[in-house]
């Protein structure tokens, strides 16, 4: 049976996981910032696998981890890889690798219209028409970005550990951060996700799809999210690997 390697290398984290089939194995991950030859090695030097899909939004982690990989097949995911989808945007080439994969993995997973939102170091919506086409997205800060601002550039404000308030009004000073930083960042992805809804022009509202670090936290407070799945950009990779590598799997 197929197994690939997978490596979804983000700006923060970098994961790494073996598929078999339809399913994907154990995530591991190292902080981007640490990634080495060494520790590539490390990891991976003993993995069996057949080839590998990286999905890499930080070109220089990126080299390092395609040098371990070596000879063996590997994809870097771009928009002219298998993805499942036809892409009706002006330059394809500067969409990113992860929303590419994302986007792979909800067109085949789920319905459309569609919108995926990846709360990342940057939270980002890519969105589906309802004939299933990538048509663009929007980009806005990460939560954690916007909270680590008020923390660096205050005297007196706490740097936070993101989890729900315990009320709208707050008690204490890291009590008010929380709510204003969850509160308001629910406020901010639900009048985005109004506006795409507008500008898709359907009666019915987009499926919303979550993904990344935050993906949980938000969510569960907006009900216009409609499914969290933690490892969308991981499946994505996977279908990708399937397509690509597959067919010429005896060949491998």
């Amino acid at each position: 049976m197929s197994r690939f390697l997978l490596i979804d290398n983000s700006n923060s984290y970098t994961k790494f996981a073996i598929s078999v089939g339809a399913k994907i194995g154990k995530v591991q991950r190292i902080p981007t910032n640490e990634i080495s030859l060494t520790k590539v090695r490390d990891l991976i030097g003993k993995l069996n696998f057949k080839a590998a899909v990286v999905c890499s939004v930080v070109p220089k982690k990126a080299a390092i981890i395609e040098r371990v990989i070596g000879k063996k097949p590997f994809e870097r995911v771009s928009f002219q890889s298998p993805l499942g989808l036809k892409i009706d945007y002006p330059k394809p080439s500067s969409i990113g690798a992860d929303r590419l994969a994302n986007a792979c993995a909800v067109a085949s997973i789920y319905s459309s219209p569609a919108v995926v939102v990846d709360f990342g170091t940057a939270v980002s919506f890519d969105i589906l028409n309802a004939k299933g086409h990538y048509i663009g997205g929007v980009i806005a800060p990460g939560l954690e970005a916007m909270t680590d601002y008020l923390h660096q550039r205050t005297a007196l404000l706490p740097k936070l550990r993101l989890i729900e308030p315990p009320d709208a009004i707050g008690k204490s000073t890291t009590h008010a951060m929380l709510a204003g930083a969850v509160y308001g960042y629910r406020g901010l992805i639900r009048e985005i996700l109004l506006q795409i809804h507008k500008s898709l022009g359907s009666r019915k509202p987009p499926f919303v799809v979550a993904t990344g670090g935050y993906a949980e936290l938000i969510s569960g407070g907006l009900p216009e999210i409609s499914k969290v799945h933690p490892t969308l950009t991981l499946e994505g990779l996977r279908l990708i690997a399937m397509r690509k590598f597959y067919q010429d799997e005896a060949n491998l």
